[in-house]
Formats: C-alpha cells, structure tokens, sequence
C-alpha cells in the first residue's frame, strides 16, 4: 500500500470531514468529556459545518425546518427519531442487555463466588500457584455465569489479593491473573457485549452465544497453562503457602457443593438456549431470575440488596443505551458524508487477500482498544466493517444451520481482539477496577507489567480461533441443528 495513493485518496471534502470527525471524537474523550456526550456533540458541530456553512443547499437540516416560514417538517422528524429511539427500544434482543446485567450484579452478591474460594484455595493449595489457579477457575466460573466486569474483577480482587499477598505471590503476577480472569465474561456468554454484536451485525444472538463458548473456555484454558508453567519457570513468583493442609474427601465435597449452584446458573441460562427451551432473550429472564433465587437460599437477599441491584442495573443499562442512542446518531452524520465507503475502500485497498484484509481489520481494532471503550468500538466501528466482511465472501464452513457463519466467525475475532481493550492502558477498565481495590503497595506499575504475558496468551488464543473458524460455527450448527 503506497502512503501518498492514501493521502491522495482523502482530498475529498466529505473524506476530510469524516477522518475530523474520528479525530476530534477521540481528543474530546482524552479531555474526559462523556462518551455519549462527546458523540453527540461532535454530530451536532459537524451537522452545522457540512449542512449549514459548506453546502449550500442545506441537505440534512432543509429536510427538517422549512426556510419558507412554514416551520418543522414533523413528520420527518418523527421518523428519524424513531430510527434513533424506537429500534432500540422494540429491539427484543435488547431486552436481554439488562436481564443478563442484572443476573450478575445479585450474583455478585448471592456469596456464590466466596464459598467457592474458601474451598478450592484449600483444594489447590498444595500446588505451586494453586491460588492464581483457583482465581482463574472462578473467574471462568463467574464469566459463564455473568457477562458484568466490572463486578467479576472487583469481586476477585477483593478475594484473591489478600490471600496472594499473605503467600508473598509476585505483586504483577497477581495483579495480571485477576485481571485477566475477570474480563473472560466478555468473551463467554452470557456476554452483554455479544448482545451488542448481535444487533449491531444483525445476526442471531444464538448463534454468537455457542459460538464463543469454545473460544472462551480455550482462551481460559490457555491461561491455566500458562500459569502452570510459570509457575515451574519462575516458583519464586508464586511460593507454595507453608501450612498446607492435607486433601481429604471432605474438602473435594465441599469444592462440589460449592460448585453446583453457579453450574446449575449456567446450565440454566446456556442449557435452555442449547436445547430450544428459550430464546437468548428468555434465557436472561431466567438466569436473572435464578441468580436472585441463589442469594435466597444464601440468605443475601434482602430489600437494600435488591434495591442496590436494581439501581447499579438501571444505571448501566441506561449509560449502554445512552451511547446507543449517540452512536446512532453520530453513524448517521458518519454515513451522510459517505464514512462506510471511504473505510470500505481503505480496508479493501490496502490487501487483495481477504484474509488479510480480517487481519488488518483486527490489528486496527486492537490498536482503537488502547484509546476507546469496547462500547465505543462495537458501536461504531463495528456497523462500519460488517459491509467489508460481506463483500470478502469468504468460505466459513457453517454446516447449512449458522446465519451467515462468516460473520458469526468474524464477530467472536472481534470478541477476542475486544478483550484486550479491558487491559491494555491507557483506558483498560479491568485496570482501574483492579486498582481501586488494591492496597498502596500495589501500583498501576505492577498491574501494567502483569497483564503483558495475558494479552500475549489472548493473541495466541485469536490466532487459533482464526486458525481454525470451525471452533465457531461447529456448536451452533449442532445446537440448532438437533
């Protein structure tokens, strides 16, 4: 790809304004002006330069408000408010974002993830970095439970960093295992960033949840491994505790009973979707609903619990429809200046080979994941490439079931490459989690220098996941198959 065809390729009004519009959206984040607001604002300012001071015949604005006296053009108005507010409000896979949100949120407090420490810290203590082990475990447990974070990296924060400081663990050894075992919510469903997906690329919901779950439990998988290995490699970094406690039948009992509750979960949620009982969207309604049942039986439900579950719930649905609501706006102005072909063109122009052209695609989307949020990202980026991915037509075996497999195979490259962004500084949001959990000791240094090895073991996970595109389409194709 030659650098000055490129540039030469950009002297168009329209194509400057759309690289303006990228460019300013990004400095107004690093000015920590809100996401939404930022989109907004800068769809606004671009309306009134391109529609208003540069063209002449008013192209958007002229559709809306009459230059004759006869005032608003309502009508027209009322139909692209409906494209902005009504699509989202009436999407049924929508509905699935706050049932799931609020699933992990009262898991988080039912004492699920607690008794599972308790127990497996005893079961794996014998072992050298059997404490990172057991955080990794629960956190594939927590993740195919909940798709929420947040909840999952402060949860494990809490638990896990006394106890790897008590055993003189290595503080970004530490640090990098509970990071990364939080973020595997976003990957294994029930994910709300697959819910996103699912509506931004117009495919089933379904279909991107049996997707993901080989890919996730292999990414899981692979940092198991990996701190095994560590651990023989570097022992000082994760010592053995000094009063370990024999294994009896007792403690592999109790591991078990800690274990059937949130298993139950899971078999609750993905089960029923497995097996045709549910939709994805009647799955969140039950797994809310038995994640409250859990802290009930626990004794954690109370009315200040539900209230407070409720309200973090509500909040973060909103802040999720909120950007919704301003990305569709901003892919609006986006598209009226022509950004899908411009992107198209670039993408499709820099490779012939289109398997090159996914790999660039992810290599851009990897670099974005250090400076944006993966909402941003998946909002705004993703509508933009899926055209791209289409018109590749690339052979992605989905056995006659899948709905468009390639993009069911694209989609989980994404979720993957996507999981980086939660670690990566400056604005990896499992970082400041992490952070804001963590004794004075522990600083954003050690957290930095932990996760490197995870993000390392994520890229080898994405490059099998698009090694091998049947790990994506291979489950979904049995699930409905059947």
């Amino acid at each position: 790809m030659e650098i000055l065809s490129l540039f030469g390729a950009l002297l168009d009004l329209n194509q400057w304004m759309v690289l303006a519009m990228f460019g300013i959206f990004i400095i107004m984040l690093f000015r920590g002006i809100p996401v939404a607001y930022a989109l907004v604002g800068v769809s606004l300012v671009f309306i009134i330069l391109g529609e208003w001071v540069l063209d002449p015949n008013r192209r958007i604005i002229s559709e809306y408000i009459k230059f004759d006296g006869t005032g608003i053009n309502y009508r027209r108005l009322n139909a692209n408010g409906g494209r902005f507010f009504g699509g989202i409000i009436k999407n049924p896979v929508l509905v699935a974002l706050p049932m799931f949100i609020f699933m992990g949120l009262m898991l988080d407090q039912s004492g699920v993830a607690q008794r599972m420490m308790r127990s497996m810290q005893v079961l794996f203590g014998a072992l050298r970095g059997g404490l990172a082990l057991t955080v990794m475990l629960i956190g594939i447990i927590l993740a195919a439970s909940t798709g929420v974070i947040g909840a999952s990296v402060v949860l494990l924060g809490v638990m896990g960093i006394p106890a790897m400081m008590q055993q003189n663990y290595s503080k970004s050894m530490a640090t990098g295992t509970i990071a990364a075992s939080g973020t595997l919510g976003i990957l294994i469903p029930p994910s709300i960033m697959l819910v996103i997906m699912s509506d931004q690329l117009a495919v089933s919901l379904g279909d991107l949840f049996m997707g993901a779950l080989f890919p996730g439990l292999i990414l899981g998988s692979l940092y198991i491994v990996f701190i095994i290995v560590y651990g023989l490699i570097n022992p000082k970094a994760m010592p053995l505790p000094s009063d370990r406690e024999p294994v009896s039948m007792a403690i592999v009992l109790e591991v078990c009973l800690s274990v059937i509750p949130p298993m139950a979960l899971i078999l609750l949620v993905l089960g029923s979707i497995f097996f045709g009982l549910a939709t994805p969207t009647e799955a969140s309604g039950l797994g809310a609903m038995g994640a409250t049942v859990l802290a009930l039986l626990n004794k954690r439900l109370n009315m200040k619990v539900l209230t407070d579950v409720s309200r973090q719930t509500l909040n973060t649905a909103g802040y999720i429809v909120g950007i919704f609501i301003a990305a569709n706006f901003f892919a609006f102005i986006l598209r009226r200046y022509g950004g899908d072909e411009i992107i198209e063109n670039m993408v499709l122009g820099s490779f012939s080979d289109p398997y090159m052209v996914v790999l660039f695609i992810l290599f851009i989307i990897f670099l974005l994941g250090f400076l944006l949020d993966w909402i941003e990202i998946t909002l705004i980026i993703m509508p933009l490439m899926l055209p791209v991915v289409l018109s590749l037509n690339i052979p992605v075996e989905g056995y006659g079931i899948v709905d468009n497999p390639s993009v069911v195979w694209f989609a989980i490259l994404v979720a993957v490459t996507l999981q980086t962004s939660f670690l990566t500084p400056p604005v990896g949001f499992a970082l400041f989690y992490l952070k804001g959990v963590c004794p004075p000791e522990i600083t954003l240094g050690h957290i930095y220098k932990g996760i490197i090895p995870f993000v390392l073991v994520q890229l080898f996970g994405l490059f099998i996941v698009f090694e091998f595109p049947e790990l994506t389409t291979w489950l979904p194709a049995k699930a409905y198959g059947n």
